[in-house]
């Protein structure tokens, strides 16, 4: 990461402008390991969308907050097959055991090892890369809101804030989203969502507790 900024202060400046410490500690990682090489992450994608088709995007969200401290933290290469299948195995049986919308069996370590030394899933990535390409996106995170409105990653809460404040003042979303279809992601699954209401009040009695 500092020989892609320019150096040491190139890569400091980064760090400032985007608080990246800040945000990293919001999302649960507490030190970025700038020792990670960067590494082909096709196989890491592929995986989470099969998981959120089979087994909900609460899941699939899980297991992508799983793999971001597999990565940016543990400093693990993301096209390590092997080790991304046992990482993950573990983390489907734990996320499973406390909430399973669709009642499906965990993955085995064995079946998700042969699911990533396979092609499935890889042409609806490419046709979602191409697409990104097409609405101008070229780097990542980024947010589409209502389906067309791109928010950058290194916006912070008041941003969000604001813009879902005009969408409740509105009293309804103006458009849908774009990469359900294109990903085979079902619009059951897509209805569903990554966090009910339910599940919502649920983390919150926790953290209460």
């Amino acid at each position: 990461l500092v020989n892609k900024w320019g150096g040491k202060e190139g890569w400091e400046r980064q760090k400032h402008s985007h608080d990246l410490k800040g945000r990293g500690l919001a999302a649960g990682i507490p030190k970025f390991n700038l020792d990670r090489l960067a590494s082909n992450s096709m196989a890491s994608h592929r995986l989470i969308q099969h998981v959120g088709k089979r087994y909900g995007l609460g899941v699939s969200e899980t297991l992508y907050d799983r793999l971001n401290v597999y990565y940016f933290v543990d400093g693990h290469a993301l096209n390590d097959k092997p080790r991304l299948a046992r990482v993950a195995a573990e983390t489907l049986s734990e996320a499973l055991s406390q909430d399973n919308p669709t009642g499906r069996t965990a993955m085995s370590e064995g079946e998700i090892l042969s699911f990533l030394n396979g092609d499935q899933g890889r042409l609806e990535i490419e046709n979602a890369i191409r697409a990104l390409q097409q609405l101008g996106v070229h780097g990542i995170p980024k947010f589409f809101v209502e389906g067309s409105r791109v928010v950058d990653g290194a916006a912070g809460p008041e941003t969000f804030i604001r813009i879902f404040r005009e969408i409740e003042k509105k009293g309804e979303v103006a458009g849908g989203p774009i990469f359900g279809e294109i990903l085979g992601v079902s619009e059951d699954i897509v209805k569903r969502g990554s966090h009910t209401r339910e599940k919502l009040l649920m983390d919150e009695r926790v953290q209460v507790t």
